[in-house]
C-alpha cells in the first residue's frame, strides 16, 4: 500500500474516532478518555511534527548550500529567484483578490452571530520595514539555525554554496561532502515519513475529539466562503499557471503533491511538512536541487496564498459584520498590504494574524473583529496550509521548466520516489 493510501486511512480513523469520542464526551474529571485524548493522542501527533521539524533546519541548509554551489558560477541565481518571488508574490495578490470577490459576493457577515472565542487574542507590534530588511542578514549563523530563522538561514546558506562555487578545488572537496550529506537526508526523511499515518492518525483524532463545531455553524458562511475561494483558487490559479507557463500535466502534478499537501492538511504548519515537500519536489516531480533547494524553502517562508485568502474574506466579513462600508480604494489598499506583508512579516510567529492586523489597522476596522474567527480558524488553518505547500510545489516547478532543469521523465513516471510500506 503506498503511503498516501495509508495517510487517507489514517486521516479518516482518526476524524471518526474523534468525532465519536467527542460524541461520548469526556473531561478532566473523565481521567480515561482526558488521559486519552490530551495525553496519548496529543503526545503522538506533536512527536510526529517534531520528527519532521527537527529536519527542516539541516534540510534546507544543505541543500541551500549545494543547490548555490552548482548555481554560483553560471550566474542564474539572481534570474532564478526573481522568478520565485515574482510568481510567490503573484499568487498572493491573486489569492486576496479573489477572496475579497468571493466575499463580497457572499456577504458571510451580514446577519452572523458572534462565536464565543476560547482563546484571546493580543496584537503584536508589527515590525518596521527597515527591521524586516536588517533582520534578514544574520549577526550569528549558528544562533540563526538554533531558533530557526529561516530568512537568516537561506540567505547564509546561499553565500555559502557561491563562496564554494569561487573556492576552486577547495570548495569542490566541501560540496562534494555537502551532497553526500544532503544524499542522506533524504534518505532520513524517507524513514521518517513512514510514520505519517501514525501522526496523521493522532492529530486527526485530538482534532475532532475537542473542536467546538458550535463556531463553525455560527459563522457557516464565513467558513465556506474562505473554503470556496481556496478552492477556486488551487483548482484555477494553480492549474493555469502549470499550463501556460510550466507546459506539464496538471492531474500528473496534483497526484504527485497529494503526500505534501495531506501532511499539511494535518499538521497546519508549512514549515513541519517542508522536509516532505523538498523530497516530493526533488524525487516525485522531477525539480533539480538547484531549483528545488531554493524555491521551497523561500516558499515555505514567504507563501501566503492560504492566509491571504482568509484576510480578504475576514475583512469582508468582519466590515460586514460591524456594518461598515469599505470603498474601492480600501479593497485595492488590502490586496497590496497582504500582499507585501506576505514578505514583509514572515520571519514573525503568528505571521497570520499580525498580518490581519495590519490589513485592519489600515483600512479603518476594528482589530477586536479578529475575535470573531478564531474560534473556526483551527480547521480553515488545516485547509490553508495544504493550498501554501500546493503553490510552494507549483512554483518550483514553474521556474524549474523555464529554466530547463525539470526531469520530464521523472514527472511523468508515476512510480517515481514514491514511498512504500516496508514489506
Amino acid at each position: 500500500m503506498n503511503l498516501t493510501a495509508r495517510i487517507l486511512i489514517g486521516m479518516v480513523s482518526g476524524l471518526l474516532l474523534g468525532l465519536l469520542i467527542q460524541q461520548i464526551g469526556f473531561s478532566e474529571e473523565d481521567w480515561l478518555g482526558w488521559f486519552f485524548v490530551n495525553g496519548v493522542m496529543d503526545a503522538g501527533g506533536q512527536i510526529f511534527i517534531r520528527s519532521l521539524m527537527l529536519m527542516v533546519v539541516p534540510l534546507v541548509f544543505v541543500s541551500l548550500v549545494c543547490g548555490a554551489a552548482s548555481l554560483g558560477n553560471t550566474g542564474s541565481m539572481g534570474r532564478l529567484g526573481g522568478k520565485a518571488l515574482g510568481l510567490y508574490l503573484l499568487t498572493t495578490a491573486l489569492a486576496v483578490t479573489i477572496a475579497l470577490v468571493v466575499a463580497l459576493v457572499v456577504s458571510p457577515g451580514e446577519g452572523a452571530e458572534a462565536g464565543a472565542a476560547a482563546a484571546e487574542f493580543e496584537a503584536r507590534e508589527v515590525p518596521s520595514v527597515k527591521d524586516t530588511l536588517v533582520n534578514i542578514v544574520p549577526t550569528n549563523p549558528v544562533a540563526a539555525m538554533a531558533e530557526g530563522k529561516m530568512l537568516q538561514i537561506i540567505l547564509f546558506a546561499l553565500l555559502l554554496g557561491v563562496a564554494f562555487s569561487h573556492a576552486g578545488a577547495a570548495g569542490a572537496r566541501i560540496s562534494s561532502f555537502f551532497s553526500d550529506v544532503n544524499e542522506v537526508l533524504m534518505k532520513l526523511i524517507t524513514m521518517l515519513i513512514q510514520l505519517a499515518p501514525y501522526g496523521v492518525f493522532c492529530l486527526m483524532t485530538e482534532l475532532f475529539a475537542t473542536i467546538a463545531f458550535e463556531e463553525i455553524y455560527k459563522l457557516i458562511y464565513y467558513f465556506l466562503t474562505v473554503v470556496a475561494a481556496l478552492l477556486i483558487h488551487v483548482t484555477v490559479v494553480y492549474p493555469l499557471i502549470l499550463t501556460v507557463f510550466a507546459r506539464v500535466n496538471v492531474v500528473t502534478f496534483f497526484s504527485k503533491m497529494r503526500e505534501p499537501m495531506l501532511v499539511a492538511f494535518s499538521t497546519s504548519s508549512s514549515g513541519a511538512t517542508l522536509p516532505v515537500t523538498l523530497r516530493t519536489v526533488k524525487h516525485r516531480i522531477g525539480v533539480k536541487n538547484e531549483v528545488a533547494s531554493f524555491a521551497v524553502p523561500l516558499g515555505a517562508t514567504i507563501n501566503m496564498d492560504g492566509t491571504a485568502i482568509m484576510q480578504g474574506v475576514a475583512t469582508v466579513f468582519i466590515a460586514q459584520f460591524y456594518g461598515i462600508d469599505l470603498a474601492v480604494g480600501d479593497y485595492l489598499n488590502v490586496i497590496l498590504i497582504a500582499t507585501l506583508a506576505s514578505v514583509g512579516t514572515a520571519a514573525v510567529p503568528g505571521v497570520g494574524l499580525i498580518m490581519l492586523t495590519m490589513v485592519l489597522a489600515q483600512v479603518g476596522l476594528p482589530e477586536e473583529g479578529i475575535m470573531l474567527i478564531i474560534g473556526v480558524d483551527r480547521l480553515l488553518d488545516m485547509m490553508r496550509t495544504a493550498v501554501n505547500v500546493a503553490g510552494d510545489g507549483m512554483v518550483a516547478t514553474t521556474v524549474a521548466r523555464s529554466e530547463d532543469q525539470l526531469d520530464m521523465e521523472v514527472f511523468n513516471d508515476p512510480e517515481a520516489g514514491r514511498v512504500f510500506e516496508s514489506q
